[in-house]
Order: C-alpha cells, then sequence, then structure tokens
C-alpha cells in the first residue's frame, strides 16, 4: 500500500515542501531514496524502535521510503516523525491514512517515540499556511514559534502515541494560540543594561547616539578598562524598536540555526551578537556543506560587536566587507546557491597598541617604536572604509566615578531622539527603495540630500589639508553630519554639524599612529 505524508525542508532562511511516500509491498528491506543525507538514511532504526516500543508492528516486507522532489538534497532528523506516520498508515495501523494529506508534519523521534524539537518551525509553517495545508504538526517545543503564523491549525505534540491518536480520532489535540501583537510588544523595551549606568563619557555616548541614529557603523578606540565594551553592550538600548516585519525576519534567522530558546515564538529585540575573535570564515559570515547563518545573518536588524578588532584573523575581516556593502551574503554551491540577510550596524573596539596604552594621559606606553603603526595595520583601509565614526575613549577620572549625585541620562530620552531622526529618514527615503538610514546612501543620493554651504566646504576644505584627512573619510563625513542635523531637527547641514562629524575621522589623520 502506498501512502503520502508531507514535510519541509529549510534552505537559507525559506523552506520547500517535501512529500514522503512510502510503499509497503512484497519482498524484503528497507529504503529510502531521495538524496538522503546520514541522518535521515539512519531514521529507519529510530523509526522501528519507535513503532515497536509503542506496540506497533513494523512492516517484515518490502519498505521504500521516497522524498520527493527527489533531486533536492535532504538533510537533518526532522523526517522521522512523517516517516514513521506514512509507514503506519501504508501497513494500515492508521484507519483514516487520507487525513495525512491535509498536514505538514515534522518531528524527530527519540527510540521510546517521544518527540524531540527541529530547527526551521517558523519558515516551515510560513510555507505550510502558503501552500494551503489545514495544519502543522510539530514537536511540543516548537509550537508557540509556528503558531506566530496566522490562518494555520498548529498541533504540538511530543509524543508518537498522540499523533496517532489524532489522526485515528481517539483524541482531539487543541491547536496552540499566539497572539502575535502580544508577543511582539511584551517586554519590548526591558534590557538588562542601561546607558544611565555609565558614569561620564558624555562625548562616547553622543557618538554612539548618532550612529544609533543613522545606522552607522562605528569603532572605539581605547586603553583597557576605559568602558569600550560596555558603551557597546548598551547600544541595543537605545536603538529603536523592531517592526514586526522586521521581527519576523529576524526570527527566520535564528530559527534556522537553531537559537531560539525552547518555547519561545518571536524575537522583539535587537539581536546582539559579540563572536570571539578566535572564530572562522565559515561561523562569521555563514556556510559549510549544508549552508547555516553565520554571526552576520543572526546579527541582521541588529548589532555586531567585535572585541578586541586587531585579534581577528585578517581573513575573516575581510570576507565581511562585501556583506557590509549589500546587507546580504550569498552562499554558493555546486548545486545551490543560498541568500542570507546582513543588515546589520558594526561596532567594533580595539586598543591603540599591543600594550594598551598609546596616548593614554597618565600611563606609558610600553611598546617598541613602529609597533603601534604595525598593530593598526591589522585592520585594513578598505575594513575601515566602512566604518563612519571613529571614536576614542578616555579613562574615566576618579571623581566622575565615584560622583552619586550627578545621575546619566537614561537610555529611554536617548532612544527617543533617536527614534525622532529615524523618523525623518524613513520620510526622506519613502522613494528609494532598501534605504531607510543615513549610512545606506549611495554616491548619486549623497550629492542630492548632503548638500552644504559654502562656509561648510571652506570648513570641510581645511579640515581636510590640516588634519591630512584622506579621501574616503568626505562621504563619511557628509553622511554622519546629516544625521547630527536629523537629530537637531534641522533640514539644512550647518558648519557646526560638520565640524562635530569631522572628529570622528581620527584613524583617517595622518600621523594619528605616530
Amino acid at each position: 500500500m502506498l501512502v503520502k505524508t508531507f514535510g519541509s525542508a529549510v534552505y537559507g532562511v525559506e523552506a520547500i515542501t517535501i512529500t514522503i511516500e512510502v510503499n509497503v509491498s512484497m519482498g524484503q528491506g528497507y529504503s529510502i531514496v531521495g538524496l538522503p543525507d546520514i541522518a535521515i538514511r539512519e531514521s529507519m532504526q529510530r523509526t522501528e524502535s519507535a513503532i515497536k516500543t509503542n506496540n506497533y508492528y513494523m512492516p517484515r516486507t518490502k519498505v521504500v521510503v521516497n522524498l520527493a522532489p527527489a533531486d533536492i538534497k535532504k538533510t537533518g532528523s526532522s523526517f522521522d516523525l512523517p516517516i514513521a506516520l506514512a509507514i503506519l498508515g501504508a501497513s494500515e495501523q492508521i484507519e483514516q491514512p487520507e487525513r495525512l494529506k491535509d498536514f505538514v508534519i515534522m518531528g524527530e523521534l527519540s527510540l521510546d517515540g517521544s518527540i524531540q524539537p527541529i530547527k526551521g518551525a517558523l519558515p516551515i509553517a510560513i510555507q505550510a499556511r502558503k501552500e494551503g495545508y489545514y495544519g502543522l504538526i510539530v514537536p511540543k517545543e516548537n509550537e508557540r514559534e509556528a503558531g506566530m503564523v496566522s490562518q494555520l491549525n498548529v498541533y504540538g505534540v511530543s509524543h508518537i502515541n498522540e499523533v496517532v491518536a489524532f489522526f485515528e480520532d481517539e483524541s482531539m489535540i487543541d491547536p496552540v494560540v499566539v497572539n502575535t501583537r502580544e508577543e511582539f510588544f511584551a517586554n519590548q523595551y526591558e534590557f538588562d543594561h542601561d546607558f544611565s549606568d555609565v558614569k561620564g563619557q558624555e562625548n562616547i555616548k553622543r557618538a554612539l547616539e548618532i550612529a544609533a541614529a543613522g545606522g552607522h557603523n562605528a569603532i572605539l578606540i581605547g586603553p583597557p578598562g576605559a568602558g569600550k565594551t560596555m558603551l557597546a553592550k548598551r547600544l541595543p538600548t537605545i536603538l529603536p524598536p523592531l517592526s514586526l516585519q522586521e521581527a519576523l525576519e529576524t526570527t527566520k534567522i535564528h530559527s534556522v540555526a537553531g537559537k531560539l530558546p525552547a518555547g519561545s515564538s518571536l524575537i522583539n529585540k535587537r539581536p546582539f551578537r559579540s563572536p570571539h575573535h578566535t572564530i572562522s570564515d565559515v561561523a562569521l559570515v555563514g556556510g559549510g556543506s549544508s549552508p547555516q547563518p553565520g554571526e552576520i545573518s543572526l546579527a541582521h536588524n541588529g548589532v555586531l560587536f567585535l572585541d578586541e578588532l586587531p585579534e581577528f584573523k585578517r581573513t575573516v575581516l575581510e570576507v565581511m566587507r562585501q556583506p557590509m556593502e549589500e546587507r546580504r551574503v550569498t552562499i554558493s554551491r555546486a548545486k545551490m546557491s543560498l541568500d542570507f540577510p546582513t543588515n546589520f550596524m558594526l561596532i567594533a573596539s580595539m586598543n591603540p597598541c599591543p600594550c594598551g596604552y598609546y596616548n593614554h594621559p597618565e600611563k606609558e606606553c610600553t611598546c617598541l617604536p613602529g609597533a603601534v603603526p604595525k598593530y593598526l595595520n591589522k585592520v585594513s583601509g578598505p575594513l575601515l572604509d566602512r566604518i563612519d565614526l571613529h571614536v576614542e575613549v578616555t579613562p574615566v577620572p576618579f571623581a566622575e566615578l565615584s560622583n552619586t549625585l550627578h545621575q546619566s541620562e537614561s537610555s529611554a530620552n536617548i532612544r527617543e531622539r533617536v527614534i525622532k531622526a529615524r523618523a525623518i529618514q524613513t520620510e526622506r527615503y519613502k522613494a528609494y527603495p532598501g534605504v531607510y538610514a543615513n549610512a545606506q546612501m549611495s554616491s548619486k543620493q549623497l550629492r542630492e540630500i548632503c548638500v552644504i554651504s559654502s562656509i561648510g566646504e571652506n570648513l570641510l576644505k581645511r579640515a581636510m589639508e590640516r588634519l591630512n584627512l584622506s579621501a574616503r573619510a568626505y562621504d563619511r563625513i557628509l553622511k554622519v553630519s546629516r544625521t547630527i542635523a536629523d537629530l537637531a531637527g534641522s533640514d539644512d547641514i550647518k558648519p557646526e554639524y560638520l565640524a562635530e562629524a569631522i572628529q570622528y575621522r581620527n584613524l583617517d589623520r595622518e600621523g594619528w599612529a605616530g
């Protein structure tokens, strides 16, 4: 007897429906065809054990399992449950196997029949709704994640017996109900960190406010213990909240990567990813034999923080350049090419020299002659070209650290200004698809939008001559000054905004490193 069930395979951040065909006929032996990987080929052992443990019988005749379309490689263990149900249906142990065709079914089986969680439940649910299936059956741990999709009945199960009883009408499983709006707005403004915790460093907070308002990349340069990491970790608290569309995009990526916490449904805060400097190229940008999203995709719509930037391997940093510009990364393999989104803000930090005390106001640098330029040259010029703000972080004096009377400005107050500036930019770029912030302006848009007065032109000219700024700094200064004007609510880029933007190009100054 031939029975069909339906599962789903995730490629990139999208899902493709897979038809699982099982034929039980005369003969001997089990076989799985349709380009299965090792995990799927091993599923017959898990399936047989789960079936026998729960007092069903495994056919002793020929069992052929086909995963269609047969020319697409299938990976993972989440096809165990639909294969097991198809075998039970084909061997007439489920009385109404025709009901199976109305559902997409996914789950990994343990040997005792319990069902383990899967990756990619959200894109699977989106695809099931798109193709008009009545319902989706997933492991209990994934029900809230898949339940975010409306107009689809999602059933969470924890054991194969529950699923068999459901299809035999012996028990009813209620579909999970998730209030998407409520999940989205819950705890959206609750953070473990706040800028009010940071004593002093007002100029650094101002720089990060500008970065958040315009979506600019930034690098913090300063000695150990100056507060670089502390400040960077608080950047997500001043970014505008995710839109519902952004939240769904971010959740899909984390779902595919298996990074969603058990029982969670929707990521409603901007992600903050901080990989260690020993990370590999593939782990950062994504890839592998079965391509998975890397750290730059997990930071989509959020912040990627690279602490101690010169300690990262140069090859790792260089492969990040193109995704930063295009806001997506393409992973190509012999039989497939997948796109992962990478729209993130890069915040990096570094010491100014190997010992960390170059330009320190109190401590003396102990590095050998030439060590400082050599250390800074570990970060390539093309990468620095994509970083808009270079900010020097100096140690906080004891008087400010011990001052309990002065309360620093909270993240909530700063966030309000950032949201207003972003609203101005949303209106400005509504005619430019794919552009949402000043940092994303093209050269053509820059000439149209960032018009400066003759006084501003003279100021910029003198700055570039006297400070020996490189030519690549020109566009960055204009973009940052446009953001400063937006924060001030000004239509024009005034000379004082240009002057503030110029001071954020420290690493472009000739002779800065001695």
